[in-house]
């Protein structure tokens, strides 16, 4: 079975990004996917210091690379902080790039995977400014990143109050759909893989 992690980048506990995420999860477990969601607050780690990092690995981003590594692609929802993502998400991303004693190599646990990355705000551009920030580093780490991404516009609009129901159909069908994608490409990513591995016995 495909096996996707899901994450957003926001820390907020009532985050429109998290219950955006959270919808594209659903299209993603429709077709087929365990999909795991998590939450970056309960992996708290400090800012990464080359010299701290030296004197041992932090124990937070250890779990966070083993629940990497466990899986076989990403959904990731980001919100926009000054045209870029948060800098918790990416100290997060930044820890877990790094060489362990678990993983001895850089960006071990991030290569070969496959993400779709969305992002919403309640102003006028959805967040689009932060997902070139993130494709660019997910890129970087050899993760290959669907070419549709999802910017929701006017997120207030979409959800009434605080609650995880979102109140447009349209927008709802769209992250579906872009979970849904994510797992149709791993199916055949994966298949490909194991057709390669089998030709080689």
């Amino acid at each position: 079975m495909i096996k996707i992690l899901a994450f957003a980048g926001s820390l907020r506990e009532h985050s429109y990004n998290k219950r955006v995420l959270n919808i594209a999860v659903e299209g993603a477990r429709k077709a087929g996917a365990e999909v795991t969601v998590i939450d970056l607050r309960d992996y708290p780690m400090p800012i990464f210091d080359h010299d701290d990092y030296a004197k041992g690995f932090d124990e937070n981003a250890a779990r966070f690379q083993d629940i990497l590594n466990e899986h076989d692609g990403l959904l990731i929802a980001s919100p926009e902080y000054n045209g870029s993502i948060p800098g918790g998400m990416k100290n997060a991303i930044d820890w877990a790039s790094r060489p362990s004693p678990k993983y001895e190599k850089s960006v071990q646990v991030f290569k070969g995977k496959t993400a779709a990355i969305m992002s919403t705000s309640p102003g006028s551009f959805g967040g689009i400014r932060c997902l070139a920030h993130l494709r660019g580093i997910l890129s970087i780490m050899f993760v290959s990143v669907l070419p549709v991404e999802i910017a929701v516009t006017f997120a207030q609009d979409k959800f009434d109050g605080d609650g995880a129901e979102m109140t447009d159909e349209k927008t709802k069908k769209v992250l579906e759909d872009l979970g849904a994608s994510l797992v149709k490409m791993l199916e055949k990513t994966k298949g490909e893989t194991t057709a390669a591995n089998t030709s080689r016995i």
